[in-house]
């Protein structure tokens, strides 16, 4: 079992890297995909942290 991080700023960037990478690995078998937003702020700016997990069987 092995597992792949993905962590982008926008979700279409991480929409679009998780995409490719499941194009990838098409023979092997997805377990579970997890899914995370998380949000900051800082001085007067919010910052956005989208993250994946994917966990696959090679």
């Amino acid at each position: 079992m092995k597992v792949k991080l993905f962590d982008e700023n926008h979700e279409k960037d991480l929409e679009l890297k998780v995409n490719t990478f499941l194009q990838t690995i098409k023979e092997k078998e997805i377990v579970d995909i997890k899914y995370e937003v998380s949000v900051g702020i800082f001085s007067e700016e919010q910052i956005y942290c989208f993250s994946a997990m994917i966990i696959y069987i090679e």
